[in-house]
């Protein structure tokens, strides 16, 4: 019995210096728990109302494709004397090396004129009366036959071009000229462009556009 004693003796003992020193020690709970995290000051607590669902990030824009350049175009076409005033006109696309000409000899299929004029006075008043009205662009043909003292105002390959030259010029004023067939073999020059881009062909149309009769096209192969 002596023994049994001393071992519950023993027991409570040891019980009691657990529960004094050894639970204690080991909190159920961290009362701080921010200062066990790592960077603790880089942790923000947000409020219910700020979390959202992520959002899917938003595509990225397409580059923007470099206009491609077209081998050569060509616009035209001009008499010889047209040919340099159409070049000015082509002074703001700063082609430089990259224009050049292409002469070649048409069949104009269709004119505009005045008919003759009955002498060389009577044509010369009349291309004074042109002049005065801001038409620079015609001359007096002298060939003998029954054409002679007329006023040539255009040759076109084409009755519309022909037409619209002779719209153009009833704008100014011109009252007396026709436009009618007439088969004769032309000098005309081509304007060339080579190696334009996008920008600066969509200003070359631009100006074609501003000229009746004028055509832009590709240039023929090998040309």
């Amino acid at each position: 019995m002596r023994v049994l004693f001393l071992l519950l003796v023993l027991a409570n003992s040891a019980f009691f210096a657990w529960s004094r020193f050894v639970a204690q020690s080991e909190p159920a709970s961290d009362p701080r728990p921010l200062e066990r995290q790592i960077d603790p000051q880089k942790l923000k607590l947000l409020d219910p109302r700020e979390l959202r669902a992520p959002s899917q990030a938003a595509p990225k824009p397409a580059p923007v494709a470099a206009g491609a350049a077209s081998a050569c175009v060509e616009w035209g076409s001009f008499t010889l004397a047209d040919a340099p005033r159409m070049e000015k006109a082509l002074e703001p696309l700063a082609l430089g090396a990259r224009l050049a000409q292409r002469r070649t000899e048409e069949t104009a299929g269709w004119w505009v004129f005045i008919p003759p004029q009955g002498s060389r006075a009577g044509a010369q008043k009349k291309s004074a009366e042109l002049k005065a009205l801001g038409v620079d662009d015609h001359f007096i043909v002298q060939e003998e036959g029954t054409l002679r003292w007329a006023l040539s105002l255009g040759v076109f390959r084409t009755g519309e071009a022909a037409q619209a030259r002779l719209t153009a010029l009833r704008d100014l004023g011109v009252r007396t000229a026709q436009a009618g067939p007439r088969e004769l073999q032309v000098p005309k020059v081509w304007l060339q462009v080579r190696g334009a881009d996008a920008a600066q062909h969509s200003l070359l149309k631009d100006i074609a556009r501003t000229v009746e009769g004028s055509e832009l096209r590709e240039c023929p192969t090998g040309g």
